[in-house]
C-alpha cells in the first residue's frame, strides 16, 4: 500500500540525517494521500540507521487509525491535523533542530533580517503562543496542531508563503508540497533562524525594509517571478 509515497516518505526523513537537523531518533516527516485519505509518517521511537521504508506507519487522515505499518510517530495528530485544517500541505516535518529550537524557548518570532530569509519567507516565521495546561494534559498533540493553525489564521497568513513555525517552548515545524519539499524548508528555516541569531547578537536593532522582503520573495514566488530557469 502506497509504496511510492513510503519511499518518498522515508528519503525525506533520511534527508533530515543527511543534512544534520536531527539526531538518535527527534524529528519526523510525513507525506499524505489526499484521494485515499491517508497518511504516511515516520514509526515512533525507531533509529534512523535501522529505519526502512517498509516500516512506514500508514495512518486514516480522519481517524488517526494506523492502517499498516509501525506504529507512528508520537506526533501524529499534529501533522493530521495539519493536514485537515490546509489542503494545500502534501508534506510536514518536524525537527529539534538547535537554532530553530532557540526561538521556540525564546518564545520569539524568526523576523526576517535579510535576503536569505525573504527568498523563502515571506514575512517573521512566527512562534505560536504556549499551549495551557489544559492543552498539554489532554490531547497534547492534536493541541499543538491546533495552536499552530490558530497562529497561522490569526496572522492571516497563507500557509505555502510562511511554510514554517516554531511552536513555543517545543521546536519547529514546517511543510510543503511534498515530503521533499518540507524537509527543504526545515533546512532552509535553521539556517535563517542561525542568522538572525549572530544578526541580532551584533545588532539587536536590526530590520529589513519591507521593500526588500517583496522583492526577493516575489521575484521567486510571484506572478511575475523571474528567478531560476
Amino acid at each position: 500500500m502506497l509504496e511510492q509515497l513510503k519511499k518518498e516518505v522515508f528519503d525525506a526523513n533520511i534527508e533530515l540525517v543527511n543534512k544534520g537537523l536531527v539526531i538518535y531518533t527527534w524529528g519526523n516527516v510525513s507525506g499524505i494521500d489526499r484521494e485515499k485519505g491517508l497518511v504516511v509518517i515516520k514509526p515512533s521511537g525507531v533509529d534512523y540507521d535501522k529505519l526502512t521504508p517498509e516500516d512506514m506507519s500508514v495512518v486514516d487522515l480522519i481517524t488517526g487509525e494506523r492502517i499498516e505499518g509501525l506504529k507512528p510517530s508520537s506526533d501524529t495528530p499534529t501533522h493530521l491535523e495539519l493536514y485537515r485544517r490546509f489542503p494545500e500541505l502534501g508534506g510536514i516535518t518536524h525537527t529539534h533542530s538547535a537554532k530553530a529550537v532557540a526561538f521556540a524557548q525564546a518564545g520569539m518570532d524568526i523576523p526576517p533580517l535579510g535576503t536569505t530569509h525573504a527568498d523563502y519567507f515571506y514575512g517573521a516565521v512566527p512562534c505560536t503562543r504556549g499551549l495551557t495546561e489544559e492543552e498539554v494534559a489532554d490531547a497534547y498533540e492534536l493541541n499543538t496542531g491546533k495552536v499552530i493553525a490558530e497562529t497561522i489564521i490569526k496572522r492571516n497568513y497563507e500557509a505555502l508563503s510562511i511554510p514554517g513555525i516554531v511552536v513555543k517552548n517545543h521546536g519547529p515545524f514546517t511543510w510543503g508540497n511534498t515530503p521533499a519539499k518540507s524537509v527543504y524548508n526545515a533546512v532552509v528555516l535553521e539556517e535563517v533562524a542561525g542568522m538572525a541569531i549572530n544578526t541580532l547578537a551584533l545588532n539587536p536593532n536590526a530590520a529589513m525594509p519591507n521593500y526588500i522582503l517583496d522583492k526577493h520573495y516575489m521575484r521567486k514566488h510571484g506572478k511575475d517571478a523571474y528567478y531560476g530557469q
